[in-house]
């Protein structure tokens, strides 16, 4: 499929997609003539992206975590630091659930 497809199909703008490939986040496309052609683990890869995004990771973090070799995408090593980013996101709530007992604990002694 072609940049525009996959645009519509990740929610990614086609500048955001030209630059995730530029910063080695994605394979380079194959080419039909003058156009970029993605496939299925391409538009797997952008919406990870896109997700991770969401969640507040850095395309830099995430540069070293996709990696491409001759059998494909390294998906293991995706599913180890999304493990990781979990991990995070829980501590994250809790110091967050610690905060909000503290802010109580002020306004039941006014």
């Amino acid at each position: 499929m072609y940049i525009g497809e996959a645009s519509k199909l990740t929610g990614l703008s086609v500048k955001a997609i030209r630059l995730y490939e530029e910063k080695g986040l994605i394979r380079t496309p194959l080419r039909s003539g003058r156009y970029r052609t993605y496939n299925k683990t391409d538009i797997e890869i952008l919406k990870l992206i896109a997700e991770s995004k969401r969640l507040g990771v850095t395309l830099a973090s995430l540069k070293d975590v996709i990696v491409y070799s001759e059998k494909g995408v390294d998906w293991q090593r995706i599913k180890h630091f999304l493990v990781e980013v979990k991990a995070a996101l829980i501590a994250e709530r809790k110091q967050i659930d610690e905060r909000i007992q503290l802010v109580e604990i002020c306004i039941n002694e006014i």
